[in-house]
């Protein structure tokens, strides 16, 4: 990764959310990043996609995609139940991973991925992209400084509309509102509180008919006097802010914190302006991709198998508040049993 040669992506998985990440990438110099092939489970889609992209190579499976030598790491954009199985099958081609969020559907799903990843000796990061957006970086600044004197509370929701949405509603697709929307909440908790572990973690919620969660509320409590108050919602509609309460003030990071382009501090708001682009995105800020895609090439470029920003532990942490608050909700997903 010395050597001046772009970043060579493959995308395995070519879906909506694999669609604004090749868009993200491909506003980025072609000298830095390079989309050189495409696989999905048929070639007709594989080629519609490589086709709009403008992407050299399709491929029918995902294993000739990962046959292909050119290609050094691959975004993982299927349906969360595929995540492990799609990263696995990646590891063992010797690809370098960038897997979408959620990277297992529990624990034990994403410790397995981690413990592959480090004994092949490769990179490995789970997707969570709000990380590398620059209103993260101004408020680790913040925090570090004691803008707002010792934390102690964080209200964190995260209220959409996700019924219309099958993905999200049925359990066979590993849907629910911890998995597709509360990993924002939990990972800014984390973000916020410095990857510590919670002390105790109390949950309930709504069940759908399929038995996976609708909602979701809990109670997160860390060491020195530090709580997390964390809602998802799947039919209730609400323009998300995340709010940090500390002992000399708050921060507010407004709607929408998983990507966000602003921050209220006691000294008042700043805002970011994200990449120009002229590309159509089927998601809000999504452009903002573009900021893990470069996070992974300069990783790899100093020879780091994990971001320094989202640490394999804290993959591994974040999981574990998932885990704790569905099944204490009462969801249970088949992967759950193996």
């Amino acid at each position: 990764m010395d050597s001046p040669s772009p970043l060579k992506w493959g995308i395995l998985g070519c879906g909506k959310i694999s669609s604004d990440f090749v868009n993200a990438v491909q506003t980025l110099s072609p000298e830095l990043h390079l989309v050189v092939g495409a696989g999905a489970r048929t070639l007709s889609s594989a080629q519609d996609f490589a086709n709009k992209f403008n992407i050299p190579k399709a491929f029918g499976s995902y294993d000739e995609l990962l046959k292909d030598p050119e290609i050094q790491v691959v975004y993982i954009g299927t349906i969360n139940p595929d995540h492990i199985k799609s990263a696995k099958l990646a590891l063992e081609h010797g690809k370098h991973v960038l897997c979408e969020k959620p990277i297992g559907i529990n624990v034990r799903e994403t410790k397995e991925l981690i413990a592959m990843a480090k004994e092949k000796n490769l990179f490995l990061m789970e997707g969570i992209w709000s990380r590398f957006f620059p209103v993260y970086k101004r408020l680790k600044e913040e925090l570090d400084k004691g803008t707002v004197g010792e934390v102690v509370q964080l209200i964190v929701p995260f209220c959409t509309l996700l019924t219309h949405k099958e993905r999200c509603s049925l359990k066979e697709l590993g849907g629910g509102t911890v998995l597709d929307v509360g990993v924002y909440c939990v990972q800014f908790t984390s973000f916020v509180f410095g990857g510590d572990k919670p002390i105790k973690i109390v949950a309930s919620g709504h069940l759908n008919e399929d038995g996976i969660d609708e909602s979701t509320s809990a109670t997160v409590i860390y060491s020195k006097g530090r709580t997390a108050t964390l809602i998802t919602h799947g039919r209730a509609k609400y323009e998300t802010d995340a709010v940090i309460l500390g002992t000399k003030g708050s921060i507010k990071v407004p709607f929408r914190f998983w990507c966000p382009t602003e921050l209220v501090t006691p000294n008042g708001i700043e805002t970011f302006d994200l990449p120009k682009t002229d590309r159509k995105f089927n998601y809000a800020n999504s452009v903002g991709l573009s900021y893990e895609a470069e996070e992974v090439r300069k990783c790899l470029k100093q020879g780091l198998l994990e971001s320094p920003l989202m640490t394999l532990d804290e993959t591994v942490t974040i999981s574990e508040i998932m885990e704790s608050i569905r099944k204490q909700t009462g969801v249970e997903y088949p992967q759950d049993l193996l």
